[in-house]
């Protein structure tokens, strides 16, 4: 790329002023974004910027008399000493003195350094003899990581030369020393930015498989070898050209993206925002409808990493064997094609993998077979990576490679350490041909927090874990204990989220993929559709414990029509229960433990009892009834005024709460004197996985809109809302509720809380939302409301809001609900990410359904209230 006509070398003397530099320094950057945006070489971009610098540097050296100081050098270290510069890079340099500089040299460099920031160049400077380089360099693996990859610019070569041939030396940072520094300084690196890389807001640069991970692997190369460059380790046999290529590519898309990052914020950014992702996307000329350009980029970004990772854990092990000398750890055979070398597996047979491919799936049910195997070595994963990447036809095709599969899932340890590294070295990908669809696919949203290939993985380790998991999941554990064939499950996992990016419904897609896989695999008819049932329905019962009313007989009732018998509830639920976890860190919490072992319960007891022999939901009052008076004798409380107060009770009262919740209820409404007041009762105790307000006060038709604003305002979550009414129209409402991260209360919100609930209920014109402002994370995610009306067969209408989940949301439908002349009788509230997703039931004031005029209208008010603002 030539910028001749944009070169410093052609500044006159009385042109070096601060207006004119500053004037071509922007003329230059406007240039090299044109020439990005012209799809110039990636390379050639970041370099023509660094060499640009190095022209006017050396010119503004020579303006301020520094070259005429002897022993006095310019010297380019950091990414810019590597001839590396993106639009907002920092510009490191050193000044490097023979020997202590005299205070007239000062004040030049001084002076130099100042035109620089009056520049607004962003640089990083250091003023160094040679002496304080070698100390610092010894005391500080940054300052020496510089130092090795220093590039001379102007002023004395001989003092550059001289600091060249200290830093070469043994003793200044021993080979093995550095090494094993910078293997650490990456582990630490990795472990603040996530550790995995997939995090939803990725740091290009920092993050595990990103360009430290290149660079890392190019310092300790030059460090031991002398190199100048990746491409001199081919020399040394370390890296194939292919693999060079291979690294080469995988910078060259990650340089694309921080270059776009760096010009769209205009500022030196390594995280990849949400708040830029699609401006990057559009100015890296990816596009689509919707999120489409995003996720593309995305996944290109994922799937580059991801590549990084497997060279840089690669390569390492070699640098481990070539600058320790650790190549002679204990050999013990394992059969005639492979050895355990220390705790790695080793191929004794070279080019195997390439000649017999079955073989791959044996190296990893050794894995299975033996625990002590953690990882691949080096030399085979170099040829596990050239055979996959050879293949012409899918591994699955060979009758041989399918049997093993069957074996490795089917086998005690399979689904452990051996799935895993199948899934990190491309393997599944190479067998089973959906899965290479959804390596790096990824979801622009703030709910899925992983890749769709990553989620899988740690979805099946944690069905994989079941059996050590009796405290964090303890329905699951003894559900999973008692399944004959988890294969079945494994699969169904494998298959529940493969068909997503694809056009139409994953789920429906995926179960004719998971069905399809079976029958080659050689599952029974029965066995194939129970897998493909899984699929198509792994997020029934998550939604239906969330977002449906499970205290109703009915939903209980279609949910059980739909399992059918306790094999699929088994299955349905443990796969359920590990898909919730792995989706994010935070997605699973004590509440929704507590709702799908709640649903699992009760669909089992109406499965035992026979879908043709619903409940008699009047006994079952009658019996709840019985209970709860003997509970309350049991702490004298005497029956008359019992149940005096539970006439006024409608009966649906008695089957929405249980008996522990009633006796709460009653002990302290007899004991509540004053009904012009509210009562407002926080349960002491976590109940049911979440903190419980039950509110008992005049009913009034901004109750359930003053309540949840209160809550709003204290930072906490609204997860349930049961808003009843008695038959002399006094609330007996309760409000599900947690902290935002899924946390239970802290005990000294609780009563600040009660108190502001009550106030609320005295005086509802008073009370205000607190929570104005939009959290940065979800100001990318604005989308238009979906309001669905749901059949029901009762005197009720059902309406799903889906809808984007600004602050104060749920005060803002309660306030619908009230000014259309609804009544609230249930609110399940569900947020995904930036999504509330919320079912609510509601009726007239006379107690109907309502009508369709009526629908209409509530929908077009639900509408205008909740679409984001422009």
């Amino acid at each position: 790329m030539d910028f001749t006509h944009l070169s410093p070398r052609n500044f006159q003397e009385t042109e070096l002023t601060i207006p004119f530099l500053k004037t071509q320094l922007q003329k230059f950057q406007a240039w090299q974004i044109e020439k990005f945006k012209a799809h110039q070489p990636i390379n050639e971009v970041v370099s023509c910027r660094a060499l640009y610098i190095d022209q006017l540097l050396t010119r503004l050296w020579r303006f301020r008399g520094l070259h005429d100081i002897k022993n006095l050098s310019l010297v380019a270290v950091g990414g810019y000493g590597r001839g590396e510069l993106h639009p907002k890079s920092d510009i490191d340099i050193l000044i490097l003195a023979e020997k202590k500089i005299t205070s007239q040299c000062e004040q030049k460099i001084s002076d130099f350094i100042t035109l620089l920031w009056d520049l607004k160049l962003d640089v990083g400077n250091s003023v160094r003899t040679l002496k304080d380089c070698v100390q610092q360099g010894k005391a500080d693996i940054t300052v020496a990581t510089s130092m090795i990859e220093a590039r001379y610019l102007t002023g004395e070569l001989k003092t550059f030369d001289k600091l060249s041939d200290l830093v070469k030396k043994k003793n200044f940072w021993p080979s093995a020393d550095f090494f094993l520094t910078k293997r650490e300084e990456q582990r630490a690196r990795h472990k603040v930015c996530r550790g995995d890389g997939y995090s939803l807001e990725p740091d290009i640069k920092n993050g595990s498989g990103g360009l430290r991970d290149i660079q890392t692997i190019a310092w300790i190369a030059k460090r031991h070898f002398d190199s100048h460059s990746l491409l001199d380790l081919t020399g040394y046999e370390y890296i194939t050209q292919s693999e060079y290529q291979e690294l080469v590519d995988c910078q060259r898309l990650l340089w694309s993206i921080r270059f776009a990052l760096h010009t769209v914020t205009n500022r030196p950014d390594n995280r990849l925002l949400f708040d830029f992702q699609s401006d990057v996307a559009a100015l890296l000329g990816y596009k689509g409808e919707g999120n489409q350009a995003v996720e593309q980029m995305m996944k290109a970004f994922y799937q580059t990493i991801h590549r990084v990772q497997e060279l840089n854990e690669m390569l390492l092990q070699y640098f481990d064997e070539a600058i320790l000398g650790n190549s002679t750890k204990k050999i013990e055979p394992i059969d005639e094609n492979f050895q355990l070398r220390g705790n790695m597996i080793e191929l004794k047979t070279h080019g195997l993998f390439n000649e017999d491919p079955v073989s791959i799936l044996q190296l990893f049910l050794h894995i299975a077979n033996d625990d002590r195997i953690e990882d691949v070595y080096s030399t085979t994963l170099r040829q596990l990576r050239e055979a996959r990447r050879s293949l012409t036809y899918w591994l699955q095709d060979i009758p041989e490679c399918r049997e093993l599969f069957l074996t490795i899932v089917k086998h005690p340890q399979g689904m452990g350490n051996a799935f895993s590294l199948m899934h990190e070295y491309g393997i599944l990908s190479a067998y089973i041909p959906q899965w290479s669809r959804i390596v790096g696919q990824m979801q622009f949203d703030l709910f899925h927090a992983y890749t769709v290939d990553t989620h899988t993985n740690k979805l099946i380790s944690h069905i994989y874990n079941y059996p050590n998991t009796t405290k964090d999941h303890p329905l699951a554990h003894q559900v999973f204990q008692t399944e004959e064939q988890p294969e079945l499950l494994y699969i169904a996992a494998i298959f529940h989220d493969i068909a997503k990016g694809q056009k139409g419904d994953h789920s429906t897609l995926g179960a004719v993929d998971a069905l399809e896989f079976c029958q080659l695999h050689g599952f029974s008819r029965y066995e194939g559709k129970l897998v493909a049932w899984l699929v198509k329905h792994h997020l029934t019962m998550s939604v239906t414990a969330q977002r449906r009313d499970i205290s109703d007989p009915a939903v209980i009732n279609k949910f059980a029509k739909l399992v059918r018998d306790e094999k699929h509830l088994n299955l349905l639920f443990c796969l359920t229960v590990a898909d919730i976890c792995a989706t994010n860190e935070e997605t699973w919490n004590s509440w929704k433990a507590t709702l799908l072992r709640d649903l699992y319960y009760s669909t089992l007891k109406m499965l035992r009892r026979g879908l043709e022999n619903p409940p008699d939901i009047r006994e079952r009052i009658r019996d709840r009834q019985r209970k709860t008076l003997s509970l309350l004798r049991e702490i004298g409380i005497t029956e008359a005024p019992v149940k005096q107060l539970w006439k006024r009770f409608k009966l649906n009262y008695f089957f929405r709460y249980n008996s522990k919740q009633i006796v709460w209820h009653t002990v302290n409404i007899l004991t509540h004197h004053d009904h012009s007041k509210p009562l407002v009762l926080i349960s002491d105790k976590n109940a049911r996985g979440a903190t419980e307000v039950f509110v008992y006060h005049k009913d009034m038709p901004a109750l359930f809109s003053s309540v949840v604003t209160e809550i709003d305002n204290k930072k906490l979550s609204v997860h349930d809302a049961k808003i009843l009414s008695s038959r002399d129209d006094f609330s007996l409402s309760t409000f599900t509720i947690l902290e935002h991260d899924g946390e239970h209360i802290d005990p000294d919100k609780t009563q600040r809380l009660k108190k502001a609930i009550e106030m609320a209920l005295i005086a509802p014109e008073k009370v205000n939302s607190q929570q104005t402002s939009l959290p940065r994370l979800k100001r990318q995610f604005k989308f238009e409301p979906e309001i669905t009306f749901l059949p029901t067969k009762r005197q009720r209408t059902q309406i799903e809001v889906v809808a984007f989940d600004a602050p104060g949301i749920l005060a803002d439908i309660g306030e619908v609900f009230r000014y259309s002349g609804l009544r609230l009788d249930t609110a399940k509230i569900t947020t995904i990410g930036e999504r509330a997703e919320d079912l609510f039931i509601v009726s007239t004031e006379d107690g109907n359904a309502l009508t369709t005029q009526q629908r209409e209208s509530l929908k077009a008010n639900l509408m205008r209230e909740l679409s984001p603002e422009e």
